[in-house]
């Protein structure tokens, strides 16, 4: 079967070739040329309508942010003492708040603390951190955040959650750590935040991984511990999700793996056989496939993916050996070459449409956009003051947690005032909503004096179109 559909793919696109000459040419040296993509204009409706919505937003600290999310959604109840033996708080849900705010803005406690007031102390959000908000605590309460918004109206306009794009963006650390080290993209120490973004523009996945890990071995393991009712069938990375590996058990695993290429001139494509030719796209393949080796280790593949899927085998831990493998192993060199074909499928697939390399660049820009709107949270400083493993998981979390309220926030105030501009009779167009982000920060106040009021209970979290999938959410799950 495999066979059969790197053959269908390489006659399908040498039979329509001729067709892709506005996007797919062959130059006088016999090389092919692939034009570049051109982005998706915008609008001027959707930049209109986007201004028009931003002036009926309100403007709001973050701290209300959080105090609105918690009231909406009790997400704090996740949290609690860590040993059965250690007394519970008082005010509790505002004490996570508030170390929530100064872990995730990267203040700190005893900077945050300053800010304030006489009641806060840096002992109060340190002690909270250690002893009541642990990393998989945290992950948990991400988690209902993420699942509220998938329950909203507003992003099913943007994408579905099925589709996500998987890139990492440098943190500078300290340099005696066993996280840190030389990034020689970025040219500095530090570390990298390794993150799934949905099409719907929310996270779904984040781990600190240190440079010089090619960073495609965490592919597999986002989509497998995003643990969401709408589970990722295809994954956009960047240029270093081009591992044959990574594209063979991606594959078996039955996800859709659509990487952004850079350099593909660089990669091999394979034809079926040697006695296979082509009338136009001859040029592109190099080698033939070894079909024997992919069916003697068949079994063996998919063992190793059950294995996998159950979490008996961590997907980095096998790629990375995979990655080290020596030569004469067999098994690595099957998974090697059912990833060439997998992988010459795809480019196949990539040259022959403009439409998808469009829509893997518009979704790997959303990554890029989150990491972007991640970082304006994190207005405490530039280097993340920690060396303990944990805690460093831990304040990507936070910083997640942050990014994540705003968005619920910011999707909420969207919703409102698009709402409105309708009742006052305003026509909105569904296809400029589509154009619409919720990386909005021009109606967020990241400083000042920090006071979390939360005795304050806004209206809208009553209302049936957001206490619905807030009570949904709560509601007690029956297993069969």
């Amino acid at each position: 079967r495999v066979r059969e559909w790197l053959a269908d793919a390489a006659r399908q696109l040498d039979e329509r070739f001729p067709e892709k000459a506005e996007h797919v040419t062959i130059n006088k040296t016999g090389e092919f040329v692939v034009r570049r993509t051109t982005a998706t204009i915008v609008p001027e409706s959707a930049v209109a309508l986007q201004k028009a919505m931003v002036k009926r937003m309100p403007v709001r600290n973050l701290l209300d942010v959080l105090a609105n999310i918690e009231h909406w959604t009790h997400f704090t109840r996740h949290f609690g003492p860590l040993s059965g033996s250690d007394p519970k708080i008082r005010n509790a849900a505002e004490r996570y708040l508030l170390t929530i705010f100064a872990m995730g803005c990267n203040l700190g406690p005893t900077q945050a603390a300053r800010h304030m007031g006489d009641t806060i102390t840096p002992h109060m959000m340190s002690f909270v951190n250690r002893r009541h908000l642990s990393l998989e605590r945290l992950e948990t309460a991400q988690r209902e955040l993420i699942e509220l918004y998938l329950r909203l109206d507003l992003p099913k306009h943007w994408g579905d959650g099925k589709t996500v794009a998987a890139d990492g963006t440098q943190y500078d650390f300290y340099e005696n750590n066993l996280l840190a080290g030389y990034h020689h993209r970025y040219r500095k120490m530090g570390a990298v935040a390794y993150r799934h973004v949905a099409d719907n523009y929310i996270a779904v996945f984040r781990h600190f991984i240190p440079p010089g890990i090619w960073e495609a071995i965490y592919v597999i393991e986002g989509l497998l511990k995003a643990g969401l009712s709408v589970q990722a069938d295809t994954v956009h990375a960047d240029t270093q999700g081009q591992s044959a590996a990574v594209f063979a058990f991606t594959y078996l695993l039955g996800i859709n793996l659509m990487p952004r290429i850079r350099n593909w001139q660089d990669l091999k494509l394979y034809r079926v056989d040697a006695t296979t030719k082509y009338e136009h796209i001859d040029g592109l393949f190099a080698e033939s496939v070894d079909w024997d080796l992919i069916e003697r280790h068949w079994t063996d593949l998919m063992q190793l993916t059950l294995s996998i899927q159950s979490g008996a085998i961590s997907s980095p831990l096998l790629l990375r050996r995979f990655g080290a493998a020596s030569p004469r192993n067999r098994l690595s060199l099957a998974a090697e070459e059912l990833g060439k074909v997998v992988r010459t499928v795809f480019l196949l697939e990539w040259l022959g449409s403009s439409e998808l390399r469009q829509e893997i660049t518009a979704t790997t820009n959303k990554v890029e956009s989150y990491n972007g709107f991640a970082k304006w949270f994190s207005f405490g400083g530039d280097v993340l003051p920690v060396n303990d493993p944990d805690e460093q998981q831990k304040r990507l979390r936070y910083n997640d947690l942050m990014a994540s309220a705003a968005i619920l926030q910011n999707t909420v105030d969207m919703m409102q005032a698009l709402r409105a501009m309708v009742n006052e009779g305003i026509a909105v167009n569904p296809d400029d909503i589509g154009f619409l982000s919720p990386y909005l920060t021009s109606n967020l106040k990241r400083f000042g004096k920090y006071e979390l009021d939360f005795g304050h209970v806004e209206g809208w979290i009553h209302e049936s179109l957001f206490a619905g999938p807030a009570r949904a959410l709560r509601r007690p799950k029956h297993h069969a």
